[in-house]
């Protein structure tokens, strides 16, 4: 006998008519996607029917992207099975785990599936996995189902189903039948899609703007989240229903329950419900058991102020009125600042489709969206893909460890941006958990092996041996609680936890304890007494965030990453010159410096907890600096970017010839001080590669630092033994870029003088270095007459471009043309400037004059 009852299961749930096409799909591809919307039943229905499928044998795992839903689904099950969570029904997530040896089916969450498939693909003991709500597009959930589309290349007895409440189950279609996320819809195989729509309830929608900005620079704003409650009170008190209050955190929540509490008193229970409370205050918010006035007991309306867990994954009992703020809260990557912080923005429509269809799941609804109709249609048509914004180090280091760096070959459906793979790789590098091809280390799959952020993961391993396992544990359960103090000083929250002091103590505590089991036996010599120590803190956080190691200038930190920040005004942690920080966000105004940025939580340290966190930023560097003609050598150790010590040394050949390589790289030429002299021949040399290229030499910035070996090296390694250059110095130094045997055509080409009729010879200017200008010959116009033909220079290729000058060396005109000059303008020359320089001459046919440099008395 089956220990599932599908019948009874699935009594009055609409999935229960889609079983047979579920059973069609699996029996014939093995896989199958479930499209169905929020209250449908499929995560109640579908995996005990996966469970009793013909050919499935084992285990039925299904994930959930958050640990409350995993629990609260497991639970269902249980309960509509007669057992308990543990029977045959069970979960697993991070610090809990209900589980025996007669359980068929176990929600887990996506992470908990990853460290099994890559402990061991062939999950042996597994029969199938449905992978629940994969339109969420968390980073796990999208490479949960990567893992086992390739999975299932080697294992085709291991059904697949993933289940979507959106329409995009094509996409996951196409990749779990073998195909391409790009593939159009019919190209190729796909998986089959069982589709399951709505109970046709009739919901209303109403629009109810607020009067003022629902955000502003600190978030949401609290004159919106005023609104959202008075809206959800006036609606609740009209209709006496159940209401859902969707908003995007936990502070939000916490005003607008206040606000609610304190509008309708004890005439409705407000409840809260977001992943921060514990497993007891979740149950009782969507369980649907209710409080009972003292009047004729008698009970009352609930009103739920849930984040977005009960968007889709989680079902809130008895729900027929939903407000929404149409608020979320995603991860973003600050590249600039190296940092990644939830921020809040406008939710996407499919969401706010989603959250209004929780009220009318049992019968007609309402749904009220505070904004206007219309900028709800301006909203993103879909959620932001979390692998597009998030910190992608966990994920960086799961697909190195499972043999795909950088994800490479693996059918994700969006793949990650190759800048964050790259930082995300430098990270853990850092932590020594990848190699220089990317591929896991030993001790990158010790971290791995640890669930926890790898960062976390090795402040947990090396802070055991360095202050103990306890205060190792107790620091890295508390930076991964997310919690956030108004002070940020993490060395007091670490003492209120300890003390009891703090609302969520109980679950730090839990957390605390299942890590320090985790690295028992690695304290070493670690001495117990360390454990009441400020600076064992900041090593632990240090440990895990080597980058984010702080040093103080004036009023602002510099981080070992390049970075800065301030502490926000009254910081406990003011005047510490080392500080280890966990968290940094961006900020607006005087208060966040010039940065921009501002310490969230951080713990004090001293310079040697620092060296010896992120020992593998020290360097000891040779620094040379060329400037007015000499090189100037530093010996520096930095940590990072932080600068511990400058002691002046005199620079090696190789220092002085990498800071003359970056001076003119940053300057050009003119940062050698060149003489007039080596500028002509460097504008010379640069026409003559301009129109003939090689094999003459390219002397533009980057092409001279590029060859300083090949004509300046006699004169840097004198710079080295403390001489100085002489501009006078460079002309013959470019010489040697010179091309054999071509050199000697180099004054034929390019000719430093010209001769003019008068038998005069004069300088040539030729132009900047860089530009296209001409070469130009400025020659007083008496010494031209007769001269009809412009003078041409590089095998005749470029014409000079001649400027004819009065007797007082003003130019009278510009011409490539003389023989055009001679006939069209020199008449109105002349008959302007002879009257002004009469002692000169000013022949009426200048094209039979003799040229000449003298006047007519002279003559």
């Amino acid at each position: 006998m089956s220990a599932f009852d599908l019948d009874r299961i699935g009594r009055g749930l609409p999935f229960a008519r889609a079983l047979p096409a579920l059973r069609d799909a699996l029996a014939t591809a093995g896989t199958a996607v479930v499209q169905a919307p929020p209250g449908t039943g499929k995560t109640t229905l579908v995996p005990p029917a996966v469970a009793v499928a013909d050919g499935v044998s084992g285990r039925v795992i299904v994930t959930q992207p958050r640990r409350v839903a995993a629990r609260s689904a497991a639970r269902r099950l249980a309960a509509l099975t007669g057992t308990g969570p543990g029977g045959v029904v069970g979960y697993t997530v991070r610090g809990d785990s209900r589980v025996g040896r007669d359980t068929l089916v176990e929600f887990v969450t996506p992470g908990v599936l990853v460290r099994r498939l890559i402990a061991d693909p062939d999950l042996p003991g597994v029969g199938a996995v449905v992978l629940d709500e994969v339109h969420e597009r968390d980073v796990e959930s999208d490479l949960a189902f990567a893992l086992l589309c390739e999975v299932r290349q080697l294992r085709d007895d291991l059904p697949v189903v993933a289940m979507s409440a959106t329409v995009e189950a094509g996409r996951f279609a196409r990749l779990l039948g073998g195909g391409t996320a790009a593939e159009e819809p019919g190209a190729g195989s796909a998986a089959p899609v069982v589709d399951v729509p709505a109970e046709s309830h009739p919901l209303e929608i109403r629009y109810a703007p607020p009067p003022t900005a629902r955000l502003d620079a600190r978030g949401v704003a609290d004159g919106f989240l005023d609104h959202v409650a008075a809206v959800t009170a006036h609606e609740v008190t009209v209709s006496g229903v159940d209401a859902l209050v969707f908003l995007p955190g936990v502070r939000e929540i916490e005003r607008v329950v206040r606000s609610l509490a304190a509008r309708l008193g004890d005439a409705v229970e407000v409840l809260p419900l977001h992943g921060g409370l514990d497993a007891a205050a979740q149950d009782r918010a969507v369980s649907g058991s209710r409080s009972r006035s003292g009047e004729g007991d008698t009970a009352l309306p609930r009103i739920v102020v849930s984040t977005d867990l009960a968007e889709s994954s989680l079902t809130v009992a008895g729900v027929r009125l939903v407000v929404d703020a149409c608020l979320s809260r995603e991860p973003r990557r600050d590249i600039a600042r190296d940092m990644t912080g939830l921020v809040t923005v406008s939710a996407s429509r499919d969401s706010c489709v989603q959250r209004a269809g929780r009220a009318a799941r049992l019968g007609p609804g309402l749904a009220v969206r505070c904004l206007t109709e219309q900028e709800y249609a301006g909203l993103a048509a879909h959620r932001t893909a979390a692998i597009a914004t998030s910190d992608l180090t966990t994920f960086a280091l799961d697909v190195a460890c499972w043999g795909a760096p950088r994800a490479e070959g693996l059918a994700l459906p969006d793949q990650p941006p190759a800048g964050e793979i790259t930082r995300a790789e430098s990270v853990l590098r850092g932590l020594g958990a990848l190699d220089a091809d990317g591929r896991a280390t030993d001790r990158g799959r010790d971290l791995a092996r640890v669930p926890a952020d790898p960062r976390h993961a090795r402040a947990l391993l090396d802070g055991a041996g360095l202050v103990g396992a306890e205060v190792a544990a107790e620091v890295v359960a508390l930076l991964a609680s997310g919690r956030r103090s108004p002070g940020g000083d993490l060395t007091a929250d670490l003492r209120a936890l300890r003390a009891g002091r703090a609302p969520d103590a109980a679950t730090w505590e839990r957390e605390a304890r299942r890590l320090e089991r985790m690295v028992s036996g690695r304290s070493g010599g670690a001495d117990p007494a360390g454990m009441e120590s400020d600076d064992a803190v900041g090593t632990v956080v240090a440990l895990a965030h080597p980058d984010r190691i702080a040093r103080r200038r004036g009023d602002q930190y510099t981080f070992t990453s390049g970075t800065g920040a301030v502490l926000p005004p009254g910081s406990g942690l003011a005047g510490h010159d080392w500080l280890a920080v966990a968290e940094v966000g961006r900020a607006a105004g005087r208060a966040a410096g010039e940065a921009g940025a501002v310490i969230r939580a951080a713990a004090p340290i001293d310079r040697e907890g620092a060296e010896r966190a992120a020992s593998h930023l020290l360097d000891d560097d040779e620094t040379a600096v060329f400037d007015r003609g000499a090189v100037t050598g530093r010996r520096i150790r930095r940590l990072g970017a932080i600068e511990l010590s400058s002691t002046p040394v005199r620079p090696s050949p190789a220092a002085a010839r990498e800071a003359v390589s970056a001076a003119i790289r940053a300057r050009g030429f003119a940062a050698l001080d060149p003489d007039d002299d080596a500028v002509r021949l460097w504008c010379r040399l640069a026409l003559v590669r301009r129109e003939l290229g090689a094999p003459w030499p390219d002397v533009s910035a980057a092409g001279l630092a590029g060859r300083l070996d090949d004509w300046l090296a006699p004169e840097i390694d004198a710079l080295a033994h403390g001489s100085r250059f002489a501009g006078r110095d460079l002309g013959p130094a470019l010489r040697r870029l010179l091309p054999w045997p071509e050199a000697g055509r180099l004054d034929e080409l390019v000719p430093d003088r010209l001769e003019v009729p008068s038998s005069s010879s004069y300088r040539v200017d030729y132009p900047a270095v860089g530009t296209d200008d001409p070469p130009v010959l400025a020659v007083k116009l008496q010494e031209c007459f007769g001269w009809t033909t412009s003078p041409r220079i590089c095998d005749g290729r470029i014409p000079v471009t001649v400027h004819l000058l009065s007797p007082a060396g003003r130019p009278l005109a510009v011409t490539r043309d003389l023989g055009f000059f001679w006939r069209e303008a020199y008449p109105a020359v002349r008959a302007e400037m002879r009257g002004r320089y009469p002692r000169h001459p000013w022949p009426e046919d200048p094209m039979t004059a003799e040229p000449t440099r003298r006047t007519n008395r002279r003559r």
